[in-house]
């Protein structure tokens, strides 16, 4: 064979590969909804994804951002990833706890220490172990994003020692643990869809809540929360998942695009987020609020506070994963 029909014939083969590629991405729109709005870090890696997607499938996919809570709160939206009327969210791990049980450990007060020990978790064995759980409920987990760490807010009081949360009516998301660590320390435990919040705090339903500094920000609660205490409670590592529907239903140059996307993504969203950290508390002081840091002896008798809850959840996820977690995390901290 010549060498000019070998070049001709890999150059057909080459152009026969990049159709068939092409064949296999199809023009669809994918409607990706979440919880806070356009500006927060959440929103910032929706948007980073989106453009990923677009560049990666030659814009034959297009990502819809849906910010705010405008299709509804998280266990809605849930559901409608599960019916395939919504595609995509990324919301707090710990809600799934209602689809699967062991999502409830990442909500364990005082888990990790920092940002970098949950990544080493969440991306390792443990954190794709339960993303792997969530197949059988009809959703399909691409990673784990950055939301940080929990302080609590009130418009009553400065909370400067751990018994000034008793008797405070603090809004919390819809997972049972929140619901009885906040009642443990002695508030009343409201849980609400966080799209009512903002009125919630606004009307008096509610004295408080609590929410990282940037989820605090963006949200404008310092229009009508005037004290914040960073308790650090609990630090949210946030699930990004697809309706299994919509994933099953991808070919698999389809599903590259999106898991390459999700990956690229999530580094970029963690960087912004931690990055966004520490600027959101400066500017909430700006805004007005009183930020009160809880002593060491403290923050002592809130971790003392709460072994209850971490007792009562390490008998409902299962001694075995609880074990298993506490062992990667030591394995980090190394």
């Amino acid at each position: 064979m010549s060498r000019f029909i070998q070049k001709t014939l890999l150059a057909a083969v080459a152009v026969l590969a990049m159709t068939t590629a092409g064949a296999q991405v199809k023009e669809r729109t994918l409607k990706f909804a979440f919880q806070n709005q356009t500006g927060h870090p959440q929103a910032q890696g929706a948007q980073k994804f989106a453009d990923l997607v677009a560049e990666k499938s030659g814009k034959k996919i297009t990502v819809k951002l849906f910010p705010g809570g405008s299709l509804g709160g998280d266990l809605q939206t849930v559901s409608a990833l599960q019916g395939g009327t919504v595609e995509m969210t990324v919301l707090n791990a710990g809600i799934l706890t209602a689809q699967v049980k062991e999502f409830a450990a990442y909500d364990f007060p005082f888990l990790f220490n920092n940002g970098q020990e949950a990544d080493a978790v969440t991306d390792g064995p443990f954190g794709q172990k339960l993303m792997a759980k969530l197949e059988e409920k009809g959703l399909h987990g691409l990673g784990y994003w950055d939301l940080g760490f929990r302080n609590l807010t009130n418009s009553k009081r400065p909370i400067a020692k751990a018994d000034d949360i008793a008797g405070l009516k603090i809004r919390v998301i819809q997972s049972p643990i929140y619901i009885d660590l906040f009642n443990t320390l002695g508030a009343n435990a409201t849980p609400l869809p966080f799209p009512e919040l903002y009125s919630a705090l606004d009307q008096k339903a509610v004295d408080g809540q609590e929410n990282p500094n940037t989820v605090i920000l963006s949200s404008k609660f310092a229009e009508v929360q005037k004290h914040l205490t960073q308790t650090r409670h609990i630090y949210n590592p946030q699930a990004l998942i697809v309706s299994k529907k919509t994933w099953d239903g991808m070919s698999a140059e389809e599903k590259k695009i999106i898991s390459d996307a999700a990956t690229e993504a999530t580094t970029f969203q963690r960087q912004v987020s931690r990055g966004a950290a520490d600027s959101a508390l400066e500017a909430l002081k700006t805004a007005g609020m009183t930020v009160t840091e809880l002593p060491p002896a403290e923050m002592a008798k809130l971790r003392e506070k709460v072994k209850p809850v971490i007792e009562k959840y390490t008998a409902s996820v299962g001694d075995a994963t609880v074990k298993e977690l506490m062992a990667e995390i030591a394995k980090v901290r190394k």
